[in-house]
């Protein structure tokens, strides 16, 4: 049985409710600014070190591993603790460790800084998705479309963040800092939000019956989505600068091409998550990813091959993990441990892909980048139709 939807069911929700939800958009802007910041600034964090691609390309499963451990973390202290004072505690742990990042020369401690900051960024993202469910419950797929759109923005902008920064000082370091000062307001906002209540605080009722092979599922379908989509976002600028398809200022647009498309498909598919059924649009971004990256890998040495193959990636990614949030809402009862879960599956992936793509880069070709991400892809396309097949009913909803 679901919770009881929270009321009033007026023509808009209530001050409290967007306020929280405002400031959920904000701290997930952030989230985007600072996870896609890697990719553009690799090579000269590389240099920054004195390692090798290879080398530093450890950041990546490292900071997977962080954000692993922050998701299990957050999952327990979301269920625990007010979610507001969780969530700052985080901001400021990404804002501290922003601020050392370019005073750092050796690799093992740069690393584990990063690997702190993935932490902050694991336990951010279990809390904004999880409180969102609270307060908006099984009317939340806009509200997580939109959700997830603001961290594509933020996404989006780093890269260009980067390009300016590095046009205009010709190092990296202000880049850094200027994402650690903008998380700082974001902090204090939700400082003086309250917590939504948990789930167990406003009702009695009856979960949904756990079904621990769904949430394997699920957990792997994440592992193999995120590892793509943080796969090619991270290394789509070497791949670009080491086939000579561009220079280093376009390459860093071309990575923000991308991630602008995923956020402009995340703003579309706002109204889409009303209008049709989850399921399909899922199945449906699939099979665009799939088309996007064969295009890439058809047409190897093509500029615009490239271009739309990354812009396509991005629109046809834009809307799989928040509609599979808003998929499992359906059939499981949202917890803060439960969507801790579904976070693991992801660190993992994010963890595991872009770092094989580092191992096999200089050894096997630039083209292991598309081609891992496309059999990544085809996979997640069978566990998601063992999915929809096994899924059974949804859960009802009452109101």
């Amino acid at each position: 049985m679901e919770i009881p939807l929270s009321k009033p069911d007026g023509p808009s929700l209530i001050a409290g409710q967007w306020n929280k939800t405002a400031a959920y958009y904000a701290a997930f802007v952030i989230l985007g600014l600072v996870g896609a910041v890697i990719g553009p600034t690799l090579p000269r964090l590389a240099a920054q070190t004195g390692s090798s691609l290879s080398q530093v390309s450890f950041l990546f499963p490292a900071g997977a591993l962080g954000y692993l451990l922050g998701s299990l973390l957050g999952g327990r202290l979301y269920d625990r603790l007010p979610g507001h004072r969780v969530l700052v505690i985080m901001l400021l742990i990404i804002s501290g460790t922003f601020f050392l990042v370019p005073s750092l020369s050796w690799l093992w401690l740069l690393t584990a800084v990063l690997m702190l900051k993935s932490l902050g960024s694991g336990a951010l993202d279990v809390g904004g998705n999880t409180l969102l469910v609270w307060v908006h419950r099984s009317k939340v797929g806009p509200f997580m479309n939109a959700l997830h759109f603001f961290f594509g923005l933020g996404a989006f902008l780093t890269p260009v963040i980067v390009a300016q920064v590095i046009a205009r000082t010709g190092d990296i370091q202000w880049a850094f800092w200027i994402l650690a000062l903008l998380a700082l307001p974001v902090a204090a906002w939700l400082a003086l939000q309250p917590s939504p209540p948990s789930i167990a605080e406003t009702s009695g009722a009856q979960s949904a019956p756990a079904r621990p092979w769904l949430v394997v599922l699920l957990a792997s379908f994440f592992f193999l989505y995120v590892g793509a989509e943080v796969g090619f976002g991270d290394w789509v600028f070497t791949y670009t600068i080491t086939r000579a398809l561009g220079s280093e200022a376009s390459a860093a647009y071309l990575t923000s091409a991308f991630w602008g498309a995923l956020t402009a498909g995340r703003l579309l598919s706002v109204p889409i998550a009303n209008r049709f059924p989850l399921r399909n649009v899922i199945l449906l971004d699939l099979l665009g990813c799939l088309f996007s990256l064969s295009l890439i890998l058809i047409f190897p040495h093509s500029v615009i091959a490239l271009w739309g193959g990354a812009i396509g990636l991005g629109l046809s990614m834009a809307s799989i993990f928040p509609t599979t949030i808003s998929l499992a809402e359906r059939y499981l009862t949202i917890t803060g441990q439960l969507t801790s879960w579904f976070f693991v599956g992801a660190s993992l992936g994010g963890m595991f892909l872009p770092w094989l793509i580092g191992q096999l880069f200089e050894s096997v070709g630039s083209w292991v980048t598309v081609a891992a991400v496309l059999i990544d892809l085809m996979i997640a396309l069978v566990i998601f139709m063992v999915i929809i097949s096994q899924a059974g009913r949804p859960k009802p909803v009452m109101g």
